[in-house]
């Protein structure tokens, strides 16, 4: 009979992110640092990217320490020739998200159920509206709901109000779930590459509220929506996931709205699902996107 004493060890996965010039010796190193932490590699997934000579690569393995620091360590010193961004996370250890809505709250009802069904692997700190509309669904789930006002004169003391609310809580990441108001450049600088917006059409397309109006009238064959990293350069930031359905002349704008929901609700929990598993690395203008 085994005894608690004779027991396995847990085994721990890690999941190790990196990103640097494209050199000899870079996958070998890692390999090393993984085996002297008794690690055995579970996935890989590799890329250069042909334009700035980018090495990206995701890495999954299993071990028995779950000692953080030193992996981290462990990696840094087989891989400091190299001068790497990297990324440690024990994978049971999951990226925490703050989710921004307005009035539409398609995208975030989404977010919500996959979450509670155990589709995404993150953790929602907080719901954040500039109306109070959304406040019963969040509460429907647990989530805690900040109602943050927007307006002109208020702006800058709205986004100092959310900056205190992703320090404490300790955010990875936001997510724009249908947010209607525009990101300060102030704001996109502070959390470069942190940020997720789903704009509701294939881009580059139509810009403005009335999107699926301005696709009515101009007999559009395709609608769709694109999930993106958010600069200042409004709706034109890296590119994390896209999806179009083919609609024909007799939908009214009322029906492509409504198709356009289910696009944005999928493309959304898609992206966010992604970069809440590593598997999304900024190269420049454009994504790297390691696939599940």
């Amino acid at each position: 009979m085994r005894t608690r004493r004779d027991e396995a060890p847990a085994v721990k996965n890690f999941v190790v992110t990196l990103r640097c010039n494209d050199v000899p010796g870079i996958v070998r190193a890692t390999s090393a640092a993984i085996v002297t932490v008794g690690g055995n590699i579970l996935e890989n997934d590799q890329f250069t990217d042909p334009v700035t000579n980018q090495f990206c690569m995701r890495t999954r393995f299993e071990t028995e320490t779950d000692d953080v620091p030193l992996v981290r360590a462990t990696l840094e010193a087989e891989l400091a020739p190299f001068t790497p961004t990297l990324g440690v996370r024990l994978e049971d250890v999951r990226r925490r998200a703050l989710i921004m809505v307005s009035n539409y709250d398609h995208c975030l009802a989404e977010l919500l159920y996959r979450h509670e069904q155990g589709d995404l692997p993150l953790d929602i700190t907080s719901v954040v509206s500039n109306h109070p509309h959304c406040a019963p669904l969040a509460a429907r789930y647990g989530v805690p709901f900040f109602e943050i006002p927007v307006t002109k004169e208020t702006k800058p003391q709205a986004e100092d109000a959310l900056r205190e609310l992703v320090a404490t809580q300790h955010v990875d990441f936001v997510v724009l779930a249908r947010y209607m108001q525009v990101i300060s450049a102030g704001l996109c600088r502070d959390l470069s590459g942190r940020i997720i917006n789903i704009h509701h059409s294939f881009l580059p397309g139509f810009k403005g509220a009335r999107a699926y109006h301005q696709a009515y009238e101009r007999g559009v064959k395709l609608i769709g929506a694109t999930a993106h990293f958010v600069t200042s350069d409004l709706d034109e930031g890296p590119i994390i996931e896209q999806d179009v359905l083919r609609v024909s002349h007799a939908r009214q704008p009322a029906e492509l709205a409504s198709l356009g929901r289910d696009v944005e609700r999928s493309v959304l929990a898609r992206a966010v699902k992604l970069v809440a598993e590593d598997r999304v690395a900024l190269v420049g203008h454009r994504t790297v996107i390691f696939s599940q």
